[in-house]
């Protein structure tokens, strides 16, 4: 009994070792200004990133009608709170988020990497009073540049405009089965963080003239409110069918804009530039209210419980009626579609292979994003894997890294607009167990 009880605590210490590991950069990650390396960022209130853990990624974003992937151990979909009353075991998840971008434009391209924060979650099972879950989670990312040069006579300088920041939610949900196979489930969201735009001309060094520079400082809050509901109909012993839906209101953020102009310095080397001298001016802060978009989504999905599963999403969200900035495009409503699936070969199987779960998917997305007479679509293949880890009879945790690969492409090169193709990395680690149990001993 002591040596069972050794190898279960020296199992569950390597766990919560690489689970730390990954909340610790999680963490930094999160700390850091976020940047989403795209021009079309700057719309808005950023480029939405979505609730989706990497396993959803991995299948083209499909998650409404998911409640557990493989019929066992349940996988915490913060998209669909109702999904929460599936959890059987406790659930930690954490992860880290990657991209390279090809931006072209019909005069120019240029390449970008980026690196930031993915996920938080943890969630938790209350028997006959379904499921509880809480995290941290991006919600949005600003992170632009762009830049034309012009003249004074003979004295040439840049014109320079960037963004960067992002918002992050942190979320508390709770879902209930209320009738054989139906659950519902809500969130409840504190959104917050700093979106900054700035636009500043550069002169050259040996000229010796201060660069002027204004910072567009917009702080944002609020309290959002989602729902979902699913429902689960067994079809015999093995197979299957869900759907599920899930929404949101409109609803109501806070913005405060603060303008700063400042003067900075030029300089050859880049840790010394752009820091500004002196400040100029300061506005007042400036409030006013946000209206969040009216969402809807559907999905349906089969499954042969513990082998594979299929399934789609239906998505709409609508931007018309989103308060802008002067000067700028208003948004258009957004709809997409999303399929793909997972296939696990034998979990049973001693060989390690076909315990793995691989995923596919592909979706398309008509965003709200309307530039130069032309809709801002957006598609991608994804792929991805689940690879188990070390799982002793002893114990009753099960840990899973999920890896998963977007590979896509947004916009296109006509009319003056710009065409990403990008990849997006996300690895998360997910950590199933019954944390709040007392041991037995004989």
């Amino acid at each position: 009994m002591q040596k069972r009880f050794i190898s279960s605590l020296r199992n569950k210490s390597l766990q919560l070792l690489l689970a730390g590991g990954i909340l610790a950069s999680s963490t930094t990650a999160f700390a850091q200004k976020t940047t989403s390396a795209s021009p079309y960022s700057q719309l808005g209130i950023g480029q939405i990133r979505e609730d989706l853990l990497p396993q959803y990624r991995a299948m083209g974003g499909i998650n409404t009608a998911i409640r557990t992937l493989d019929g066992v151990f349940y996988n915490t979909n913060p998209s669909n709170p109702a999904s929460y009353s599936a959890a059987r075991y406790s659930v930690f998840d954490a992860g880290l988020y990657g991209n390279y971008t090809q931006l072209k434009s019909t005069t120019k391209s240029d390449n970008t990497a980026d690196f930031a924060f993915s996920h938080i979650t943890m969630t938790f099972p209350m028997k006959k009073f379904g499921g509880i879950s809480m995290g941290i989670l991006p919600f949005s990312d600003v992170g632009y540049r762009t830049s034309s040069q012009e003249g004074i006579n003979q004295d040439v300088y840049n014109k320079v405009f960037t963004g960067e920041g992002g918002l992050t939610k942190a979320y508390a949900g709770w879902g209930v089965r209320v009738y054989k196979g139906l659950s519902i489930g809500a969130n409840m969201s504190y959104l917050f963080g700093t979106l900054n735009d700035f636009s500043r001309v550069e002169f050259p060094v040996s000229s010796g003239a201060l660069n002027p520079q204004r910072q567009n400082k917009r702080e944002i809050q609020g309290i959002i409110f989602d729902y979902g509901l699913q429902y689960e109909q067994p079809l015999g012993k093995e197979y299957s069918l869900t759907f599920g839906y899930s929404g949101s209101l409109n609803n109501d953020i806070k913005e405060r804009t603060t303008i700063i102009d400042t003067r900075t310095s030029p300089s050859s080397d880049p840790d010394n530039q752009n820091i500004p001298l002196d400040t100029t001016y300061m506005s007042d802060r400036v409030s006013r209210h946000l209206t969040l978009p009216l969402k809807h989504n559907v999905g349906v999905t089969l499954a042969r419980n513990g082998r594979w599963l299929v399934g789609a999403d239906f998505k709409y969200a609508d931007w018309s009626k989103f308060q802008v900035r002067d000067g700028e495009n208003r948004l258009r409503k957004n709809y997409g579609v999303a399929v793909g699936g997972q296939l696990t070969p034998d979990r049973s199987s001693l060989k390690y292979l076909n315990q793995v779960d691989y995923r596919l998917g592909f979706r398309y997305n008509k965003t709200q994003y309307f530039q130069g007479g032309e809709n801002i679509n957006d598609m991608a293949v994804t792929v991805g894997i689940g690879l188990p880890l070390a799982r002793t009879s002893y114990s009753t945790a099960f840990s899973k890294i999920n890896f998963s690969a977007e590979f896509g492409q947004m916009g296109k090169v006509s009319n003056g607009l710009l065409r990403e193709r990008y990849i997006n990395f996300n690895i998360g680690f997910t950590l199933n167990d019954r944390w709040f149990r007392r041991n037995q001993f004989d």
